[in-house]
């Protein structure tokens, strides 16, 4: 069977690393069988739903080059589950209540104090008609799923057996009292009708997974396959669902993360399988091992990323910065030049910019006060220009000869007062790209 899977998210905010996750691992399912990746936006939240939110989605996973086969929008599907509601109130699978939630909560502390699990009691039930019609009057109704109290159980992709007894679960209210249909409703007749055969989600979704599974073969159709991925830590082990505002995936994007990094480090997080940065799409489709990953917490540090973004900026070729470089003012008879010497020691692409501004103003001197002197006398015996590859050691070599410097006394302070740093090129490579000297003091 060819895999139709989908990445599902509500457009009420930025997606950010955790949504990330289960988008990749539905989409590498999908690329690496030749099947079908889906779009959904659920956006059934009238309320919250934004269209500048579900632009900024498809704008990120473009960034990230998760490419979709087509867009699906719950908002344009009410009368869809509509229907649906009609066929599970005709099956006798859908009841309405009229419980407030303060009357629902005390009903849960009751029950948690008599050391019972917190199950609502389906008193709903045995309401009459005309004590609905009552109800009505002073309030809206809202639907509950009748669940059929059984085991659900599946084989999870990455937990492995599952089963999960019904009787230990509330029945799922699926529409609210001002008719919003809610997401285990939604998703579960939206996986039916498109075709989904394989879903993969977060551990906190296990629960909404066993209900779904009910409410679908309720509705004549066959449940998917099921993974649930880990949930992200931050380094210590701590909750990261604090931190993902600024984990979004726009904000990794401002600070200089490369896709490809981002992705490598996603792909395998939480796997037996090394990161490694891959170095194209198809790389990471080769290497997706579904059953390679762990049910345990997983630590996820954005700091990670810089690594593998440094390693993918300085594989790329001159040709693939070469726009870049120019908008930076470097000209075109130094350009690939100025690659060559400055890759090696950027992380973020953003980071190339203060490499020409050295280059082309000259840098703030560095000089100890027990070198001023040394320097000096070394700036004395400078070359007049041009540069060459071989200046900076015809120039060390007098200076050496005239002072009686070596090793890091006569190269360290020389530097400094060139770049104003204690490292980066090779001088020897960075002579001919210095255009100015900034004066001492």
């Amino acid at each position: 069977m060819t895999p139709v899977t989908r990445f599902a998210p509500s457009p009420t905010g930025y997606i950010h690393v955790g949504n990330l996750r289960t988008a990749l691992m539905n989409w590498l399912i999908s690329r690496k069988a030749g099947g079908t990746f889906i779009l959904r936006l659920d956006d059934t939240d009238r309320e919250r739903s934004r269209q500048e939110y579900a632009d900024a989605i498809m704008e990120d996973l473009d960034w990230l080059g998760l490419t979709w086969d087509r867009v699906e929008k719950q908002s344009l599907r009410m009368d869809r589950y509509a229907g649906a509601a009609d066929q599970l109130r005709a099956d006798g699978r859908f009841y309405e209540c009229f419980e407030s939630p303060v009357e629902l909560d005390l009903k849960r502390k009751k029950l948690l104090m008599m050391h019972k699990p917190p199950v609502y009691d389906r008193a709903a039930l045995a309401l009459s008609q005309a004590e609905k019609a009552r109800l009505r009057e002073d309030r809206s109704g809202y639907w509950r799923f009748l669940l059929n109290r059984t085991r659900i159980e599946w084989t999870d992709g990455i937990l492995g057996p599952v089963s999960i007894d019904a009787a230990s679960l509330s029945d799922p209210v699926l529409i609210r009292g001002d008719g919003q249909v809610l997401y285990t409703f939604a998703s579960s007749v939206d996986d039916i009708d498109m075709g989904v055969t394989s879903i993969v989600r977060g551990a906190d979704h296990v629960t909404n997974t066993a209900t779904q599974i009910q409410i679908m073969q309720a509705l004549g159709g066959a449940p998917p396959a099921f993974a649930h991925h880990s949930l992200l830590t931050g380094p210590q082990g701590e909750a990261l669902s604090k931190r993902l505002g600024t984990l979004s995936l726009r904000d990794l994007r401002a600070q200089g993360i490369e896709p490809m990094a981002l992705l490598s480090l996603m792909a395998r997080l939480g796997s037996s399988q090394p990161v490694e940065l891959a170095h194209s799409m198809q790389d990471l489709i080769d290497g997706f091992d579904l059953s390679s990953f762990g049910a345990a917490p997983t630590k996820f540090e954005s700091n990670d990323l810089f690594p593998l973004t440094r390693a993918h900026n300085q594989s790329l070729p001159y040709a693939a910065m070469a726009g870049q470089i120019r908008a930076l003012g470097v000209p075109d008879d130094l350009a690939d030049r100025f690659w060559a010497v400055a890759k090696d020691n950027i992380t973020v692409k953003a980071d190339l910019a203060q490499w020409w501004t050295l280059f082309s103003e000259g840098a703030e001197p560095l000089i100890d006060p027990e070198d001023e002197a040394f320097v000096a006398r070394a700036m004395a015996l400078l070359p007049p220009r041009p540069w060459t590859a071989e200046t900076w050691g015809q120039w060390t070599t007098a200076v050496r000869d005239a002072t009686g410097r070596k090793g890091k006394g006569l190269f360290r302070p020389l530097r400094r007062a060139l770049t104003g740093r204690d490292t980066g090129p090779e001088m020897a490579d960075v002579m001919p790209l210095l255009k100015k000297l900034r004066p001492a003091g």
